[in-house]
């Protein structure tokens, strides 16, 4: 699964049509955890469409390398971070935002992020908790955004995972084309787990009080 997942994502999909993986691809998995949750799939994902090679500048925070050209996603609602966008500029860049690295910047000690919508910001070293990897990420993280191309990825995983609505969630993401790399006992088991966990609100209480 993984070494299909590698080869769709250099380049194999360009046969099907102008499909480029910073451009118009993502992958979607349920998990963080294995090696094929959003993690491990960073790192080689990572590793395998943007190597590090002589000039392309990076920052280790933690235990994740943030490269010139990485894929990244906003992890918090950051209403105080300013951006630019052509000729207008604001503040406020929010949980799930995507965006490619444009510049590390060692002397200013500060990171160029370019967001898909257009807006440019910067961050301090200092706020890169603030960011992680997005070549995979969970299907959970993906509600609200739609891309070209969308790469499921099915493992085997915690049951409580593997649900209808996290199945139909991920494949209404996709605008162009669908892609699922899963047996096809998860694939069913999905289809037929309809235990979603119950949210409890206090909605009614508030309208019937107003």
């Amino acid at each position: 699964m993984l070494s299909e997942i590698v080869s769709l994502c250099k380049g194999r999909l360009q046969n099907y049509g102008d499909y480029n993986f910073f451009e118009n691809i993502q992958v979607l998995t349920p998990t963080k955890k294995g090696i094929l949750g959003t993690k491990e799939l960073n790192k080689v994902l990572q590793e395998q469409l943007n190597p590090q090679i002589s000039g392309k500048r990076q920052k280790k925070s933690g235990e994740i390398i943030f490269r010139e050209g990485d894929r990244v996603m906003q992890t918090k609602n950051n209403y105080d971070m300013y951006w630019e966008k052509q000729d207008e500029n604001g503040t406020g860049i929010f949980n799930g935002e995507l965006g490619k690295i444009l510049r590390v910047n060692e002397e200013e000690k500060q990171i160029k992020v370019e967001f898909d919508d257009g807006k440019v910001a910067w961050y301090l070293y200092s706020d890169l908790e603030q960011l992680e990897h997005a070549y995979a990420i969970t299907i959970h993280k993906s509600q609200g955004s739609e891309f070209d191309v969308v790469i499921i990825v099915l493992p085997q995983a915690y049951s409580g995972l593997l649900t209808r609505n996290l199945l139909y969630t991920s494949i209404t993401r996709a605008k162009k084309l669908l892609i699922v790399i899963g047996g096809n006992r998860t694939i069913n088991f999905m289809i037929n787990n309809d235990n979603n966990k119950n949210r409890n609100t206090g909605l009614k209480y508030k309208l019937q009080n107003i």
